[in-house]
C-alpha cells in the first residue's frame, strides 16, 4: 500500500508513539500536521553529542518502523535531511514528510506466502551521483516478511560517509572525536549498514550500531 501523507499519520498517530508529526486533518489532497521543529539538516554541524543522540534516534525509528507489535512494516522511500525534524523542547526526531511511505502487512504476507516470502531481503546499495538516492522494489517490499530497507535508507542517506546533501558529504556522524575515529568501530558499522560486505550483514550491523550509539549517547550525556 503506497500511502498518502494523511493516511499514514492518521493511521499511525504520534500520541500512540509513532514517529510522525501530529495529524490535524485533511481537505482534498492537502494534509495539515502540527509544526514539530527545525529540520534535521539544521543539526548537520551541531555538537558531536547532539548528533550522536539524533543518529541513535534515527536508527531506533528505522527499527520501530520495521519491527513492531502491530505487524506492519512502514518503509521510508524518500529519506533526506529535509524529511525529518527535531522537537525544540524534547529533542525528539519526527518524520515530517510521510508522503512516500510504503505500508506492508506482515501478517498478510505470512498468510498468503508469496514466492520467497520468508527469505530475508537485502536492499542493494545505490552509489548514484545524485543526492538522497535509494534503490528499492515496491513489489518485493510488499512480499517479504524480513527486509532491511529502513536500516539501509537511514545509514546510506543520513548517517554514513555515503550520505550527500546540499553539497556536503560525510553524513550526520562526520568528523567524530579522535578516539572514536581511531577505534574504527563506528565507521565499520556505518559502512556495513550502508553497503554490506557480508551476507545479511546489514541486519547485524544495524543492531550493533543501535547499541553502540546508545552507549555513546550515555557516555556523552
Amino acid at each position: 500500500i503506497k500511502s498518502e501523507n494523511g493516511t499514514v499519520v492518521g493511521s499511525f498517530p504520534s500520541d500512540e508513539g509513532w514517529p510522525f508529526a501530529k495529524y490535524l486533518g485533511a481537505c482534498g489532497r492537502m494534509v495539515a500536521v502540527n509544526y514539530v521543529g527545525e529540520e534535521l539538516w539544521s543539526y548537520f554541524n551541531a555538537p558531536w553529542e547532539k548528533r550522536v543522540d539524533l543518529a541513535w534516534q534515527l536508527m531506533e525509528i528505522a527499527e520501530q518502523l520495521t519491527n513492531n507489535d502491530f505487524e506492519f512494516a512502514l518503509y521510508l522511500l524518500d529519506v533526506s535531511f529535509d524529511n525529518f525534524a527535531v522537537g525544540p523542547r524534547d529533542g525528539k526526531v519526527i518524520i515530517v514528510d510521510a508522503e512516500n511511505v510504503l505500508v506492508a502487512d506482515k501478517r498478510l504476507i505470512r498468510q498468503n506466502k508469496p514466492e520467497n516470502w520468508d527469505v530475508w531481503y537485502e536492499s542493494k546499495f545505490d552509489d548514484c551521483d545524485k543526492e538522497a538516492c535509494l534503490s528499492f522494489s515496491k513489489e518485493i517490499l510488499c512480499a517479504r516478511a524480513t527486509v532491511d530497507h529502513n536500516y539501509y535508507a537511514v545509514c546510506q542517506n543520513l548517517l554514513s560517509r555515503h550520505a550527500t546533501w546540499r553539497g556536503t558529504s560525510g553524513g550526520l556522524l562526520h568528523d567524530p572525536p579522535s578516539e572514536i575515529a581511531k577505534d574504527g568501530r563506528l565507521e565499520a558499522l556505518l559502512d556495513e549498514c550502508a553497503n554490506p560486505k557480508k551476507r545479511y550483514g546489514r541486519f547485524q550491523a544495524a543492531k550493533e550500531l543501535r547499541e553502540y550509539l546508545a552507549q555513546l549517547s550515555n557516555n556523552v550525556r
